[in-house]
């Protein structure tokens, strides 16, 4: 499987988010090509302001494998992690997260550069569908405004 097939299964993630009122983020957790973790935004749903996307999936897949740990996981995500998701993610020791759209005005480059707020061995890659992943933020925000 590829990382754009994988992001299309977060993007599902963020397009319930969506229909649920939530700002449209979602991800998934992917350990050996199976999913192991889902979440989408759920702060209003939940009265939660740590309710992300990221740390629903984190904690679907600590309680899949039993594990606090992911070393050989991957996250995909559809919009560049906070700073409160990019700790988490540090403390999961995960491989490798994959993010569609940047975020400007919340996202971890904003908040640490020019340091790496992840774990030293984790491998991060950014693009892949941004322009969807953009756009769904977009069109959420243009209708509540």
């Amino acid at each position: 499987m590829t990382d754009e097939h994988y992001m299309q299964q977060a993007f599902k993630e963020a397009q319930r988010a969506y229909e649920e009122g939530e700002v449209p983020v979602g991800a998934v957790v992917v350990m050996n090509n199976k999913i192991i973790g889902r979440g989408y935004n759920q702060v209003e749903k939940l009265t939660d302001s740590t309710a992300h996307a990221e740390i629903i999936a984190l904690t679907a897949a600590f309680n899949f494998l039993g594990s606090k740990y992911l070393p050989e996981a991957t996250l995909y995500v559809t919009v560049e992690p906070c700073l409160m998701c990019s700790g988490a993610l540090y403390w999961s020791k995960i491989g490798r997260i994959v993010y569609g759209a940047d975020d400007e005005k919340n996202g971890y480059k904003k908040n640490t550069a020019p340091n790496n707020p992840f774990h030293p061995k984790t491998e991060i890659v950014k693009g892949i569908l941004k322009e969807e992943c953009a756009q769904l933020m977009k069109d959420f925000f243009k209708e509540r405004r």
